[in-house]
């Protein structure tokens, strides 16, 4: 999602709105007529009363990091509203390369966020009634359900190609970069034959992967009218090449950052003025990303300083306040509509220390 508004921000009212969210989030899911037996039973034993308590969001500092192991080890049922129960869910899977992964149930929250993700997509680079392609993880992701969604809000259908990064990690981890290569080239295979048969004018995939179908076919000539393109580490660097020579400056280029406990953050429309440096910014009050002092997580860092993202979630849904993500990013100053502190250059936490395996993403 891109933004070319000029309109100034509000920081002010965007605070007082997050406040009165905050509020009204918290009394939901801690009230016994709509809470969730895992924050009504947290509740009981935290020593205060959140309902009473918890005024602005900077009272949420009280609760310590959620543990997302819990999303790993407790009943689906821990988490359910109580104004929800008997309601079927759907069950996303988010992180890990081996071993259990996290879950989070949901039932409308992911349609929520594509739909105002749809509102900021401009026609020309996002046709309405067309077909679009996803390269990437479908099966247990949010992922697939999400953009699915969201080519139908915009009047479209979409063709799917599936990969799994858990097995494209294990490879490169197990020293099998031959074999990685070889899968990520199988994948390609199956996307240059859909572009290549069929009329597709949205395109959704890695930048690796991006990088890789480049490579085979012209994305513009394929008829591609523009590309969201999602992954951890988009350094302005890789930015530049994606945009320049593997779009050849002819089809639209929105990044985006999101995952199955957040929803999807925007991003500020690129300008010569960033130098191909991405913002972005969550879908406030829903959500909440700041970014913290690695050794001090209740304080921020300084604006255009590097620390650890943090992301609170504030839906009926889901509360989970203050989950450390695995990434790192620069703190940004509000731009635009967004009247709240943005992310930039987003990467694995510990990426300047170490190397990270990030597989096809």
């Amino acid at each position: 999602m891109t933004t070319t508004s000029t309109e100034p921000a509000d920081p002010a009212a965007a605070a007082t709105q997050l406040d009165e969210h905050v509020r009204a989030t918290v009394q939901w899911h801690f009230s016994p007529a709509t809470g969730s037996p895992f924050w009504l039973d947290w509740a009981a034993s935290a020593g205060w009363d959140p309902c009473a308590e918890v005024q602005t969001f900077q009272d949420l500092l009280r609760f310590p990091h959620f543990d997302g192991d819990l999303l790993r080890t407790e009943p689906h049922a821990r988490f359910v509203p109580k104004e929800y129960v008997g309601r079927p869910f759907t069950i996303f899977e988010t992180g890990g390369t081996t071993g259990m992964p996290k879950q989070r149930i949901g039932w409308e929250d992911y349609k929520t966020d594509y739909a105002e993700f749809s509102e900021g997509l401009s026609d020309e680079e996002f046709p309405r009634d067309g077909y679009w392609l996803m390269i990437g993880p479908t099966g247990p992701r949010r992922l697939r359900l999400a953009i699915e969604y969201l080519a139908n809000l915009r009047g479209s259908a979409c063709y799917f190609v599936d990969l799994d990064p858990r097995w494209v990690k294990k490879l490169i981890k197990s020293g099998q970069g031959d074999q990685a290569q070889a899968y990520m080239a199988h994948v390609i295979d199956q996307a240059v034959l859909i572009l290549e048969k069929r009329d597709v004018n949205v395109l959704f995939t890695t930048p690796k992967l991006l990088e890789a179908l480049s490579e085979r076919i012209s994305i513009p000539d394929a008829g591609i009218k523009g590309v969201f393109c999602g992954g951890t580490t988009m350094n302005p660097q890789t930015v530049r090449f994606l945009v320049e020579e593997v779009l050849e400056g002819r089809t639209r280029l929105v990044p985006t950052y999101g995952n199955t406990l957040m929803g999807l953050a925007a991003s500020k429309r690129l300008t010569p003025e960033d130098e191909y440096s991405i913002t972005y910014y969550a879908p406030q009050p829903r959500a909440v990303l700041r970014v913290v002092e690695p050794d001090d997580t209740d304080t921020v860092v300084e604006y255009d300083a590097w620390g650890r993202v943090e992301l609170t979630t504030l839906t009926r849904e889901l509360f989970m306040p203050r989950f450390l993500e695995r990434d790192e990013a620069l703190r940004r100053r509000p731009s635009g509509r967004f009247a709240w502190d943005g992310v930039g250059e987003v990467r694995p936490f510990g990426a300047s220390e170490a190397t990270i395996v990030e597989g096809v993403y």
